[in-house]
């Protein structure tokens, strides 16, 4: 259940607010402004690539490597293949997880760490397996730490980690895995060595770009500013009692959708399913004609409506990263969720580049997640 009037109360948003999530989202754009004044002051614009890697590998605890991954992946349009090494081990802590290289993985690759604890020894143990291999190596990660020496030992480059003083709100029991945010730290730098050794466009001018709109979606999403002009508190009240079927079409449409429904989980501790037009037509054809659709086990005479919540229906929401075209599965979507009696809610960013849309869709999508978080009671 979400408290709707709890949405455009500032002051009780402020108050339920005790990991700052909103300070969080909100000041993404001067992170950027932070991680890309640290990438220039490590050197990554000085560097001489003697051409592209033959592969990306990603690795990292958290969500924050798998959102860097697939960002990159979507940015680069395939200009390189980026994968990432996923972790094995008995807990997601410190210490209990275990990188492992790639049998084929050597001399052409490259090895980046967006790694927000700057002490798992897992990540050091994987860069003396990178540097026994000769892969090149870059991390992300906090000033001084034994990862970042690690990597200086390993001649890798270390690139210091952007932080906020209430990041350290997230080191206590209870808080959510990561403050929003926190991915534009790792993933600034990271685009900016992209950028150096050609596998994405993202040159300063543009990344300065990527924070202005950041900070405009902010003032768009503020706490301040009432549900109905606000595309972040109208996503999260659409999707306040519902099952969010997200449909992705395009790359970075994907990205987002999949980094959402992380976001929906770790913040707001709710599901959501994404999948790719057209495919999700096929997919979730079925779901939308089963329990949760909105036809299904209508409104209930005997039901108590004090005690017992409306039963949970789907909703899909269409996320796109342009204006849908003659070979756009949008028309297919909105046409099977108007039989199934589906709602339906569309995110479509303004114009710009890659690199603005990703981050417009980003932002609105962490400020939906966070309102949810907020105003939602049990």
């Amino acid at each position: 259940m979400l408290d709707e009037s709890l949405l455009d109360t500032p002051d009780a948003l402020a108050g339920a607010d005790r990991f700052g999530l909103l300070r969080g989202v909100a000041e993404s754009g001067a992170r950027v402004r932070t991680a890309a004044r640290g990438a220039a002051e490590s050197g990554i614009h000085e560097l001489t690539p003697d051409g592209r890697p033959r592969t990306v590998l990603v690795a990292g605890p958290g969500p924050a490597a798998a959102g860097v991954a697939d960002l990159l992946r979507a940015l680069g349009g395939g200009s390189c293949p980026v994968t990432l090494i996923p972790p094995t081990g008995v807990a997601p802590l410190p210490g209990a997880l275990r990188w492992t290289l790639p049998g084929w993985a050597g001399p052409l690759d490259l090895l980046l760490l967006p790694g927000p604890d700057a002490a798992d020894p897992g990540l050091a143990e994987l860069v003396e397996q990178a540097y026994r291999r000769g892969c090149a190596v870059v991390a992300v990660t906090p000033k001084g730490g034994p990862l970042a020496e690690a990597v200086v030992q390993a001649r890798g480059l270390a690139v210091p980690l952007a932080t906020t003083p209430y990041d350290a709100e997230f080191d206590v029991e209870g808080a959510p895995p990561a403050a929003p945010g926190t991915l534009w730290s790792v993933l600034i730098p990271l685009l900016s060595l992209a950028d150096r050794i050609g596998l994405l466009s993202a040159p300063p001018e543009a990344l300065g770009k990527l924070a202005d709109r950041l900070d405009q979606i902010a003032e768009r999403c503020g706490p301040a500013i009432p549900t109905y002009t606000n595309p972040g508190k109208t996503l999260a009240a659409e999707l306040a009692d519902a099952l969010p079927l997200l449909w992705t079409e395009g790359t970075i449409a994907g990205a987002v959708g999949r980094h959402f429904a992380t976001e929906l989980a770790g913040l707001a501790g709710r599901p959501a399913l994404v999948a790719e037009l057209p495919e999700a037509l096929a997919t979730h054809r079925t779901l939308l004609a089963g329990a949760l659709a909105a036809g299904a086990d209508p409104d209930d005479f005997f039901r108590d409506r004090v005690e017992q919540p409306p039963a949970m229906h789907a909703r899909v929401v269409l996320l796109r990263e342009e204006e849908p075209g003659p070979l756009s599965a949008t028309r297919a979507a909105q046409a099977l969720a108007e039989e199934r009696d589906t709602a339906v809610s569309e995110l479509e960013p303004d114009v710009g580049s890659d690199l603005e849309k990703a981050a417009e869709l980003l932002a609105i999508v962490d400020f939906a997640a966070v309102y949810l978080a907020l105003a939602g009671t049990e």
